[in-house]
């Protein structure tokens, strides 16, 4: 089976952070609304004279909708894997080490000291 897609994003049930098949996180994570709104929804429509449609339709949710796949993100696309994240780091800690390399240079050079004299007359 598959997630359903409306306007191109897929609706899936997460398990993990649900209380009953994770169909209610599901649904908040898709509509990007509170979880402890939609359970607040769910219950209420129970109370008030929905009891079989809300159940039948959360157990239908249950076994139609997939589980969210760990890497799934908003955009359909893959979440950058843990070597992918490393390299990106690595990219970003050697700029940053080759800024301050020439901010150290610049500081223990002639001109550095040049100008912080002549800033002190």
């Amino acid at each position: 089976m598959s997630g359903v897609t409306i306007k191109g994003r897929k609706l899936y049930r997460i398990p993990a952070q649900g209380k009953v098949k994770g169909v209610c996180a599901g649904i908040a994570d898709y509509l990007e609304i509170p979880v402890r709104l939609v359970r607040v929804i769910v219950v209420l429509s129970m109370f008030f004279g929905l009891f079989m449609f809300t159940t039948i339709v959360y157990f239908v949710l249950a076994f139609v909708l997939d589980e969210m796949p760990e890497s799934y993100t908003h955009d359909g696309e893959k979440a950058p894997t843990a070597h992918e994240l490393l390299n990106q780091l690595s990219a970003e800690l050697n700029g940053g080490e080759r800024s301050l390399r020439e901010m150290e240079r610049y500081v223990t050079s002639e001109t550095f000291s040049v100008r912080s004299r002549f800033r002190q007359l």
